[in-house]
């Protein structure tokens, strides 16, 4: 079923009014949907699972855009969340400032559903990560970590049509390096999904920044600025062998080795 429900980027290229240069503002705006609700994590994994396989089958006009991305969102929250937890379409409609009637949503609903042939259900990254995580004892900070990364990932076309176990198992190898954890194994970091998740790790939107920045996710966003900014100092010293060395502590785990 991974292969089966897995959106056809070919198709969304053509699309003649949606261009990829819009999904960052469509992914920023469910994202801060979902947190409003306060959604399970795998909601919006599924959302927009939905949203790109319906683009993948039919046309879609620019003004419909955020319009599909919400009622995707509603679909996924039907399938997955806690009924007290589901967004209400009056709600959904507020937050899309009024810009669509309620039968508006009605229609999109039932038309995204057809469309997709009430095929719903759809193996996500977060629910592979989550039994990968738990099969091999990941920590905290790297399940958070691995989380923030597949969200970013969620916003660029080249893992639109990556199989979500594939993902899962990049996010989480990649996670591990970022923390400063044990090395990758079995040749992950030469693995071309590794090395294309690392290839989308600078300027990621500021909305995931401030996500992932507090307490509830390990502040991943910070970690994961302040490897960055190390790795380009790397760089820069490999390419400039006279400029200084600073030598790096992990600040995240020395504290644990520490004596009390």
């Amino acid at each position: 079923m991974e292969h089966q429900t897995l959106p056809d980027t070919t198709f969304i290229d053509k699309q003649p009014e949606i261009q990829w240069s819009m999904r960052s503002s469509l992914m920023d705006f469910l994202v801060k949907v979902h947190a409003t609700f306060e959604l399970l994590p795998e909601t919006l994994f599924l959302a927009v699972n939905l949203l790109d396989r319906y683009c993948s089958k039919r046309y879609v006009n620019r003004i419909h855009y955020p319009l599909l991305g919400c009622t995707a969102l509603l679909i996924s929250a039907k399938y997955n969340d806690e009924k007290r937890r589901i967004p209400k379409i009056h709600q959904l409609k507020a937050m899309c400032c009024d810009m669509h009637s309620i039968n508006m949503f009605i229609f999109m609903e039932k038309h995204v559903l057809t469309t997709l042939d009430w095929v719903i259900g759809h193996p996500t990254s977060d629910s592979f990560s989550q039994q990968l995580a738990e099969e091999g004892g990941e920590d905290r900070e790297v399940v958070h970590m691995a989380a923030y990364l597949r969200e970013i990932a969620l916003y660029r076309r080249d893992f639109v049509s990556t199989k979500p176990s594939i993902i899962a198992r990049a996010s989480l190898a990649l996670a591990r390096t970022v923390l400063g954890r044990a090395e990758a194994s079995n040749g992950e970091q030469d693995q071309p999904d590794y090395l294309k998740l690392s290839d989308h790790l600078h300027n990621p939107s500021p909305t995931l920044v401030l996500k992932y920045s507090t307490d509830l996710f390990s502040r991943a966003s910070q970690k994961l600025a302040k490897f960055v900014a190390e790795k380009a100092v790397i760089t820069c010293r490999a390419m400039n062998p006279t400029m200084p060395h600073i030598e790096r502590t992990n600040e995240y785990t020395s504290d644990l080795n520490s004596p009390p």
